[in-house]
Formats: C-alpha cells, sequence, structure tokens
C-alpha cells in the first residue's frame, strides 16, 4: 500500500512537470503569457498612438498620460499610455505570445527585460525631425532608430552570455511602425508654427515624408531586422481635434496621399529586399468602417472624446471623471482612441484579410 501511494505520487508529479513543459506557461511583466512566443521580440517605433511611457522620462516634454484618467481601465494604471486601457501594441503582444514590451527610456529597461522587444514610440515624434518641435522634448523616428542601436548593443552582450545568434534573434523578431500622425497633426495643419505647409504641396509633403521614412526603414533592416509592419495612417480628420461637425476631407485627403505612398514602398521593399518581409497595415479603412458603420461594431458616440478635455482641448483633463460606458465610444480624447477601438486595431492588423495587412499580416509575418 505504501508503495502504491508513492508511485501515485510520483505520477501525479510526472503529470504536473508535463503539463507545464507543454504548456509553457512564463509569468512575464505583470500578467501570465500563456503558450511559445510566435516571434522572438517586437521592436516598435512610433508616436503616441503606441507610447507606452517613454515621454513620461522626458522632463522637457508637454506630450504626456501619466495621469488619470489615462490608464484607467489598465491593471498598471496611468503608465503613460495614451488611451484608457491597452494599446495597439499591448494587444498584438497578447496575440504573439509576448509580454508588455518595456519603453526604452524607462532607466530599468536593461539585462534580460530586452529580450522579448522594447517600444521606443514617443508621443509628438514624427518622421521629420521638426515635427511636435513647440511640445518640447519627443524622441523622433531618427532619434528612435538610433535608440535601438543602443539596445543593439546591449543585446550582443546578453545573447552572447546565453549562446544565441544575435542575427537569427533579429530575424526571427517583429518590427512595427506607426507614424506620420504628428507630421500632420503637429506640423504641416499648423501653419503659424510651422512653414511646411507654404513650402510643400499635399503631394510633395508625402513624398518628403515617405522618402525619408524609407531612410530609416532601411537603417532598421541594415542593423539586422527583416520583418517590417508599416501601420498607415487613420482617417484624421474624423478626429474630434480636427472634425468639425463631420470629417475634415481635406485633411484625410492628405492621410490618402500618405497612405498610397507608403503601400507602394512595402512593394519596393519587398522587390529589392528578398529575404525580408514588409507588411502595409490599413489602418484607414478599418478605423474608416469602424466610423462608417458604429453600431455594428457596438459604438454610439464617434464624434467626441470619452474624457473631458483639458485647457488644450486635445488630451484629458488630469484627474477628470471620464465617461462610464467607454466601450461604447470611438475616440478616447480628441485625438486617440479607447482600448475597444484599439482591440479591432491589433485583431485586425493580426488575422485581417490583404484588404486590412497587404501583402500579408502580423500573424503571417510571425510564421516566416
Amino acid at each position: 500500500m505504501k508503495m502504491e501511494n508513492t508511485n501515485s505520487w510520483s505520477l501525479v508529479n510526472a503529470a504536473r512537470l508535463l503539463i507545464s513543459i507543454v504548456v509553457v506557461i512564463l509569468h512575464l511583466g505583470s500578467r501570465w503569457v500563456i503558450g511559445a512566443p510566435q516571434a522572438t521580440a517586437m521592436f516598435v517605433f512610433g508616436d503616441s498612438l503606441i507610447d507606452n511611457g517613454n515621454n513620461n522620462y522626458l522632463l522637457g516634454s508637454l506630450a504626456k498620460a501619466n495621469y488619470l484618467p489615462y490608464g484607467v481601465d489598465f491593471e498598471q494604471g496611468a503608465t503613460g499610455r495614451f488611451t484608457n486601457g491597452k494599446t495597439i501594441i499591448d494587444l498584438l503582444g497578447d496575440k504573439l505570445g509576448l509580454p508588455y514590451l518595456p519603453a526604452f527610456a524607462d532607466p530599468l529597461t536593461v539585462g534580460t527585460r530586452i529580450l522579448k522587444g522594447v517600444n521606443y514610440a514617443s508621443a509628438a515624434g514624427g518622421i521629420l525631425d521638426i515635427s511636435g518641435l513647440h511640445l518640447g522634448q519627443r524622441f523622433s523616428l531618427r532619434q528612435q532608430v538610433i535608440s535601438f542601436g543602443i539596445t543593439l548593443s546591449q543585446l550582443r552582450i546578453q545573447l552572447g552570455g546565453m549562446n544565441m545568434n544575435l542575427s537569427e534573434y533579429l530575424a526571427k523578431s517583429i518590427a512595427v511602425m506607426a507614424l506620420g500622425s504628428n507630421d500632420y497633426v503637429n506640423n504641416y495643419l499648423m501653419p503659424s508654427l510651422y512653414p511646411t505647409s507654404f513650402i510643400y504641396n499635399p503631394r510633395d509633403y508625402a513624398d518628403l515624408l515617405v522618402n525619408q521614412y524609407s531612410t530609416q526603414i532601411l537603417a532598421l533592416h541594415s542593423l539586422g531586422l527583416r520583418k517590417f509592419f508599416l501601420a498607415g495612417l487613420g482617417p484624421i480628420g474624423c478626429s474630434p481635434s480636427q472634425a468639425r461637425g463631420q470629417c475634415a476631407t481635406g485633411v484625410n485627403d492628405m492621410m490618402g496621399l500618405f497612405n498610397e505612398r507608403l503601400r507602394s514602398l512595402v512593394d519596393l521593399l519587398n522587390a529589392n529586399h528578398p529575404g525580408s518581409i514588409f507588411a502595409y497595415g490599413n489602418t484607414y479603412g478599418v478605423f474608416g468602417d469602424i466610423l462608417n458603420n458604429p453600431a455594428a461594431y457596438g459604438f454610439m458616440i464617434t464624434t467626441r472624446g470619452c474624457c473631458v478635455l483639458g485647457v488644450n482641448q486635445g488630451t484629458c483633463l488630469p484627474l477628470s471623471t471620464p465617461c462610464p460606458n467607454r466601450r461604447e465610444y470611438v475616440f478616447w480624447d480628441a485625438f486617440h482612441p479607447t482600448e475597444a477601438v484599439d482591440e479591432i486595431l491589433a485583431q485586425r492588423a493580426y488575422a485581417g484579410p490583404p484588404s486590412d495587412c497587404y501583402p500579408i499580416n502580423v500573424q503571417q509575418i510571425a510564421q516566416m
């Protein structure tokens, strides 16, 4: 009888061990991620739509969201994310089996914390260095690429100590890039502060932006990244910051010019760099469908943000009480979507058809 109990106990322990190995439960960050990651890591370059707290560490920045009601529905509270809950990047990470990425500017983003990826996105940052200048310190795309180079030097040390090949690691990682909004909202569309609209017509400006974008994408490629998801611009003319009763069609037309050129750039990059993959995310189409058919997605309010706006009429008034029915709102403040919208955008980026993600989606990128 004693031997049977011992055997039974051994079988139970063996079963538990087997389950733990098969399921591979990793306690990462402040959440449990179940299953093997679909990508080695994710490196993120962008603006306030996906900033997860980088601007918190910039003393001279006016573009911050490190206060309530931002983060009211996020498990970690107000972290610097410009929405009520998770960003598109957080949600994509959920689907890829990755943890919440650390912000590059956080002094604690060192050592093993960088192994699953890093977020370099910065509110007010743009493709052009000058974009967002009136909002103080921010990391432009060029600066974000330089920061990735710093991470790379740290990765060499970490991976070397683990006998892992850096080139293989980077080739299996995914770069997500979402920039351009500030080059319009906080540059081209502010003629009293920036001269660009007097120098460039909308077509030439779109060409300028995409050419500069291409330069930085190729810089990242030269550093070893091989998988890129490039998000297009949404219909900014329909955001509360731009719309006055109805969408600003002139502004949306500018977004269309930029997106057309970005999609063409994806074709060119794929043709010129075999062995790599570049994909375009049709943010405009997905967001436009939400705005045109809100009830189909469960939304009721599309013309104003959920939170009370501050004196700048763009971001939330600190410590104000937001709307209780947040899942019925498309916009959180005057610029940024709610988590409910981010969930849709992330799902369509991850598993959408070619009309959403061209030529392939993030899930397919991860499988390559």
